[in-house]
């Protein structure tokens, strides 16, 4: 993935990002709201020698005095401190659980011990330090040597606490803020991951990007619409799909001007990516054109082209490989007569023999004789090898890729599939591709939300009919 690609998935997962970071914001902030307030009062005591009659012995007593205050400052945490404490407070705690209240720190470079103390309370935090404080000067002189009854270190509570105005903690804004990002940044992991885990084919330029087999059509899906199955070319002419399939049908002409593409096998990677729609439509988009077109439904496992197309499909092209017909009895015109269709006549038990047998060969080599286009609707190519079968036989396949369906290893495994058989893979065809400015613009305007939300109370006016069956479901 590059720089773009992450991008798009921000941008495509942005709900995701911006649930975790408001429900990170919201508990953050609902937590320190819950929380108990945090008072802190700071007390000062400032140890010195007791007595120098020389410059010589104060100077040593500042080195002694500098030496042992940081031991003196860990005294503020002991129990020898913390018992009196307890006791001239009357707290109900234990010495243990009283020390994480307290810090007791020295400056570098002084004799100074600062005593910070927090509490729930304003009132009990400045108590607490300065309780500790008279404690720690106590206990200090009773440790500290003495000479003619007298201590040689003198400890004096120079700063005594006040109560605190406002408490230290909880910072709610703070919280919230840092809950707010917490929730951002697992929104963001989460939406590239499931990017990075998504294999799904949702653009046409993800195929381009897929495989070197060139794209020759992308026919959009129209919003409201989640499948656009039948004969649109013929039913809506103007319609963006209907330009799409005249598009397809021009790039065809274009791949190889020596060697026009004469027979086309339409498969796809998996069922229900829209193989029989483009089948049929791509026939009715040649048709147009003046040319003879035969649609012979190839697909001997789920047939669909009869029923899309409304037509009678008890006898069709089974009965012609069986030797109960020829090819001119069941072929029947639909629509404009440029146009006919085989259909699959009755499911056999063997399809692949059937396909794979010497007497399909020649059929298809008697209808390109008759027809200037032969066009084919195969089985899909992963589930079957009935459709790389006919690719071999014909000039090549057409795979068509449902970009709201498909996955990237399955589109990657059907063109496999071919290139192992030695059959041609002509392109793909991306199918219910989303919308563009380009297809709003030359195609039916777009539906507001207003349109749309109305669209499910007033039945639409049915789309003028030139002369053929209605499309199938």
């Amino acid at each position: 993935m590059d720089l773009r690609d992450y991008v798009a998935a921000l941008r495509k997962r942005w709900y995701i990002v911006a649930v975790l970071a408001i429900i990170g914001a919201g508990v953050a902030f609902a937590q320190a709201h819950a929380s108990p307030p945090q008072y802190r009062a700071q007390s000062t005591v400032f140890v010195s020698i007791a007595r120098g009659a020389t410059t010589q012995e104060l100077v040593q007593g500042s080195t002694f005095t500098q030496d042992i205050v940081q031991s003196y400052a860990k005294l503020a945490t002991m129990p020898v401190v913390l018992d009196q404490v307890i006791y001239d407070l009357d707290l109900d705690t234990t010495p243990k659980a009283l020390a994480e209240q307290i810090t007791a720190e020295n400056p570098l470079d002084t004799v100074i011990i600062e005593i910070d103390a927090v509490a729930t309370t304003s009132t009990g935090a400045s108590d607490l330090a300065n309780s500790v404080a008279d404690e720690l000067t106590t206990t200090i002189t009773n440790l500290s040597p003495s000479s003619n009854k007298k201590a040689a270190v003198e400890v004096t509570v120079v700063a005594r606490a006040d109560p605190p105005e406002e408490a230290f903690a909880p910072r709610t804004r703070l919280a919230a803020l840092v809950g707010f990002t917490a929730g951002f940044g697992l929104g963001v992991a989460i939406a590239v991951v499931r990017a990075l885990l998504d294999t799904r084919v949702r653009t046409a330029a993800e195929i381009e990007q897929l495989t070197d087999v060139g794209l020759l059509g992308a026919i959009p899906r129209r919003r409201g619409q989640r499948r656009s199955r039948g004969a649109v070319t013929a039913i809506d002419p103007h319609n963006v799909a209907a330009e799409a399939y005249r598009r397809l049908q021009t790039n065809l002409q274009y791949l190889d001007a020596s060697s026009p593409v004469r027979s086309i096998v339409v498969t796809s990677s998996i069922g229900g990516e829209g193989k029989s729609t483009t089948s049929i439509n791509l026939a009715l988009a040649i048709a147009e054109q003046g040319q003879r077109v035969l649609l012979v439904d190839a697909d001997m496992r789920r047939p669909a082209v009869a029923d899309y197309c409304g037509l009678e499909g008890a006898a069709g092209l089974t009965t012609v490989l069986i030797g109960k017909a020829e090819l001119d009895e069941v072929v029947q015109v639909w629509g404009d007569a440029n146009l006919h269709v085989l259909t699959m006549g009755e499911i056999p038990p063997n399809p692949a023999q059937l396909i794979g047998s010497p007497r399909m060969a020649d059929l298809l080599e008697e209808a390109r004789a008759s027809y200037d286009v032969v066009i084919l609707d195969s089985p899909p190519l992963l589930p079957v090898a009935d459709g790389a079968i006919l690719s071999r036989l014909t000039d090549g396949a057409l795979v068509v890729a449902n970009c709201r369906t498909i996955h990237r290893p399955q589109v990657l495994e059907a063109i496999d599939s071919l290139e192992n058989v030695d059959a041609r893979c002509l392109g793909i065809v991306a199918n219910q591709v989303r919308d563009t400015a380009a297809h709003t613009y030359y195609g039916q305007p777009e539906q507001g939300w207003l349109a749309r939300l109305l669209s499910g109370f007033v039945r639409p006016r049915e789309p003028r009919q030139q002369g053929y069956p209605a499309a199938g479901s």
